[in-house]
Order: C-alpha cells, then structure tokens, then sequence
C-alpha cells in the first residue's frame, strides 16, 4: 500500500471516531463498561495521545534523527497484514497507560483534530525520508517512517474494534 493509500485510510478511520464520538451520550461517554477496562473516553484519550506520540517519531525518523537498526521479520508481517495479531491481549507500556485518563467529549473531539492537523503538517516529511532512519517503538522495536505511518493506521483500527466491543457490552 503506498503512503498516500495509508495517509488517506487513517483520514477515513479518524471521521468513524468523529462519528462514533458524535453518537455517545456524555455520562456513557465517560462511564466504565459493562466488560469492564477502558471507557469510551479512556480510548479516545489513549489513542490519540499515543498516535500524535507516533507522529513525534515518525518525524524523527523522516528527518534522519533515527538509527540504523533491523526491523524485526514480525514486525513487517503485521504492517503487511495491516492488523495486529488477534490472539493476544496487548498491555499498553506503562508511560503510556499512565497518560490515559478520562476526558470529555470536547477534549476528545480537540485530540482529534490536533492529530489531524499534525498528521497533515508532517506528511510531507516522507517524501525525504531514509528506509534506515528508524525511531523505536515501545513494543515492536525500530520503525522508519513510512512503517511509523502504517503503525498509526493499524492502531487506529485496532482501537476502533475496541469501541464496537464497549457498544456492544452496553447493549446487552
């Protein structure tokens, strides 16, 4: 899939958060589900916090302030595959489970367009960007650019499954 493919696949999962966003009601919003973990709002906090994170990092690795290290072969895997490994239970690291918190529906609609917005100002970085340029990952180890990107895609699309699976824990 070529970066622009991906650029404009996040652009699309990112409108299913705003959409999704725009149905909760603001106490749902905020409240434990009934499958217990994170709130609706805990996700948006964590998943936007952590993919403007990724976009520090991808533009350390466009610019050239990354290594020159490997990328792990099962690392490659999931970014051709474009999902996670569905069998295991991923811990979120501790610096970035310590950033979570629960936050409105406004904050979480302000995350959103911030990321938005710093997704298109760094994009144009990947046109100078080295293969070998790679900033590391908390779990999946060193990644250049254009993967740091694929990452961000793939990790919006794991945490929007989460939503449907808060939606339906309230449903039942």
């Amino acid at each position: 899939m070529t970066a622009a493919k991906v650029k404009a696949s996040i652009h699309q999962v990112v409108d299913a958060y705003k959409s999704k966003l725009s149905r909760y009601p603001e106490d749902i919003f905020q409240t434990t589900p009934p499958i217990s973990g994170w709130s609706y709002s805990e996700v948006y906090s964590h998943i936007f916090d952590s993919s403007l994170l990724s976009l520090i990092a991808f533009e350390h690795a466009a610019t050239g302030k990354g290594e020159s290290k490997p990328t792990h072969f099962m690392v490659k895997l999931i970014l051709l595959l474009g999902t996670l490994p569905p069998a295991l239970k991923y811990k979120v690291p501790k610096r970035l489970e310590e950033r979570v918190k629960k936050i409105s529906k406004t904050e979480a609609l302000d995350f959103i367009l911030e990321f938005e917005k710093a997704l298109d100002n760094s994009y144009p970085l990947l046109t100078h960007a080295k293969a070998n340029s790679k900033t590391k990952h908390p779990r999946l180890g060193y990644l250049n650019a254009k993967q740091w990107l694929r990452f961000i895609e793939i990790h919006l699309k794991h945490h929007l499954k989460q939503l449907e699976r808060i939606e339906k824990s309230f449903q039942t």
